[in-house]
């Protein structure tokens, strides 16, 4: 059975400019870092980057991306710096809950977002998403 993530690895094609985005933008906490990687931590996930020479050079045309939860009261100033440091977005929001959607050096999609399953369940209880079901209740 699956118990949770347990780690998050992202190809880099610049360790130190990736490094740098990930702790002094986005405020992940640096544990180790070396010649072809870095371990952070952003709230209890384990986040890898390792450099590949391999990584993308472009967004990817789907919506498969990667939502970190901020405090609501963050939010503005998160979003607010993010504009300010030129911080590609690349979608804006239209689900429940305060997001900013960005591209981190190696345009890997990011969210950054208020909410969590339990608020998104139940703006969605209220107005369903098309041939939706519910399946199970959310624990607060």
């Amino acid at each position: 059975m699956i118990t949770g993530i347990n780690h998050i690895t992202l190809s880099v094609c610049d360790l130190e400019k990736s490094f740098n985005f990930y702790t002094e933008i986005l405020g992940c906490q640096a544990i180790a870092k070396w010649q072809t990687g870095a371990y952070l931590l952003a709230g209890d996930l384990w986040l890898c980057l390792s450099l590949d020479s391999n990584t993308r050079t472009n967004p990817m045309d789907e919506y498969t991306h990667i939502a970190f939860s901020i405090p609501e009261d963050k939010f503005p100033e998160y979003s607010d710096r993010l504009k300010v440091l030129g911080v590609k977005q690349w979608k804006q929001n239209t689900s429940e809950g305060e997001s900013i959607y960005i591209l981190d050096p190696d345009y890997h999609k990011l969210e950054l977002h208020i909410g969590d399953l339990s608020s998104r369940i139940a703006a969605t209880q209220k107005a369903p998403y098309k041939g939706m079901k519910f399946f199970t209740e959310v624990s607060q």
